[in-house]
């Protein structure tokens, strides 16, 4: 067993160039902790933000980012049951995933099916899990119903197509023009954003407006997704895609709330790791119907690159161009 491991660490605020590999001394995992052998980790724009230092939920810098983990159980801590050495788990992490190994409380994994790759099993955790959430805790869709995704071609966008498809439901993808042969792949209605208002475009497919609206939160999409929306309808905004500073957050987040309220639409958020931190019990019931689905082939998670499990500096410097198709994944060699 080696006494080290190397991890990638964001030492400071900055871009992708404060990512530095760093070594870390080899730790046993404490009573009710697993360590794990990372096999791969999950990239996506939380690490973006990560950067800036404007996360809720990071640490204090310096800390290794990586959102979602999977990984082989290497160690087992005094009083953990239901778990063994060599069993593939998975989980949401928030941080500490781009590592070779992780030392976390076992109430935290979940095990990994056979038939679901470690790669696809990284990419479906926060991504999957946030749609699945949305579509069905949230908004709660029905069968025939029509919705309007915004972010269409990114890895939650991806997802949601996915998964509204699978309920039935009719779903307009909103994204920039050349991304509208993914958007027809997965069953959308591709609009492009660029060609005019979003509420109008939406407005000439559905004249009385989408059941919901699912807008990847970037302040003045908000409105526009709200007239997107039929009255008596639903906005679901997630992330903070767009959002920099307190003023414009406080503008979108009173659009949301209010501004839906008073126009007879339901405005609402949603964010997985509020949710986890609050509740842990709906992503520990939700990430196994993903991995079934990614099991039964009736999802297929759009991984457009992978990189080794220490490249997560080039991984995030492709991510900040704005032009990946889905998700990105770190594997180890």
């Amino acid at each position: 067993m080696p006494t080290t491991y190397r991890a990638v660490m964001l030492t400071k605020k900055g871009g992708p160039e404060v990512l530095q590999v760093v070594e870390l001394p080899v730790e046993p995992p404490g009573p009710g902790q697993l360590r794990i052998r990372v096999r791969a980790a999950g990239v996506g724009a939380t690490e973006l933000i990560m950067l800036t230092g404007g996360y809720l939920y990071a640490p204090k810098i310096p800390f290794v980012p990586g959102y979602e983990v999977a990984g082989v159980v290497d160690a087992i801590g005094a009083g953990v049951a239901g778990f063994e050495v060599g069993q593939r788990v998975a989980a949401l992490t928030v941080y500490g995933s781009f590592a070779e190994f992780l030392v976390r409380e076992a109430e935290h994994f979940l095990p990994i099916p056979g038939g679901v790759s470690d790669r696809d099993a990284a990419a479906v955790i926060l991504n999957y899990v946030t749609a699945w959430q949305m579509i069905h805790r949230v908004a709660k869709v029905q069968r025939g119903q029509t919705a309007l995704v915004t972010g269409a071609a990114g890895g939650v966008g991806t997802a949601a197509l996915q998964l509204l498809q699978l309920a039935g439901v009719k779903t307009y993808g909103a994204a920039s023009a050349s991304k509208h042969g993914l958007l027809r792949s997965l069953g959308a209605t591709p609009i492009d954003y660029r060609a005019g208002r979003l509420d109008r475009l939406a407005r000439a497919l559905e004249p009385q407006g989408v059941d919901y609206a699912f807008d990847a939160v970037g302040g003045s999409n908000i409105g526009l997704c709200i007239s997107a929306v039929r009255r008596g309808g639903t906005v679901v905004g997630f992330g903070f895609v767009g959002a920099e500073s307190a003023l414009s957050k406080l503008a979108m987040f009173a659009n949301l709330f209010i501004g839906a309220r008073l126009r007879g639409r339901r405005g609402t958020f949603y964010g997985i790791t509020a949710l986890y931190r609050k509740d842990p019990k709906p992503l520990r019931e939700d990430l196994p119907k993903i991995f079934a689905l990614l099991a039964e082939k009736k999802i297929n998670p759009l991984v457009s690159h992978t990189f080794g499990l220490l490249e997560a500096r080039q991984a995030i410097e492709l991510l900040a161009k704005g032009k990946v198709e889905g998700k990105i994944v770190l594997v180890s060699s």
